[in-house]
């Protein structure tokens, strides 16, 4: 596997490889829970890559919280194959601890896209205050 710069996406894809290795002996029976967790884990390396590209701050808050949200459903999915008793405890403590790592780094990639907004805001508020000799 290829190395991504990127530490929240390199992470991502980690993820999707041990689900893949883990997934193969579900049931036939709860083949639609298998579905659900390779399909929004996919959602979620998109969502991520998307972010990572795009320059604009509001879409890209709105990207991030939606993979915050999509680390969530993952994450219910994946406790809920565990009560199911579809995966291993030590299975489980893997998915969890690569979830969260996925967490940290979003939330923190979405307080630096949130400063870089407030100081945009800030150099666009200070621009109009000096054109127009405004004084609060």
């Amino acid at each position: 596997m290829r190395i991504e710069k990127f530490k929240v996406i390199q992470y991502i894809r980690e993820l999707l490889i041990i689900i893949d290795k883990n997934m193969d002996n579900f049931p036939k029976k709860d083949i639609e829970l298998k579905n659900r967790i390779r399909s929004n884990s996919y959602d979620l390396l998109e969502i991520a890559y998307e972010a990572n590209t795009t320059q604009n701050i509001e879409y890209k808050k709105e990207l991030l919280n939606r993979a915050v949200a999509k680390v969530k459903v993952i994450d219910f999915l994946l406790n809920l194959s565990f009560d199911k008793k579809l995966l291993q405890r030590k299975d489980i403590i893997n998915f969890g601890n690569k979830m969260d790592d996925i967490t940290k780094y979003l939330i923190g990639w979405n307080i630096i896209n949130n400063l870089a907004y407030n100081i945009n805001r800030y150099k666009i508020w200070n621009m109009y205050i000096t054109k127009y000799g405004i004084c609060t």
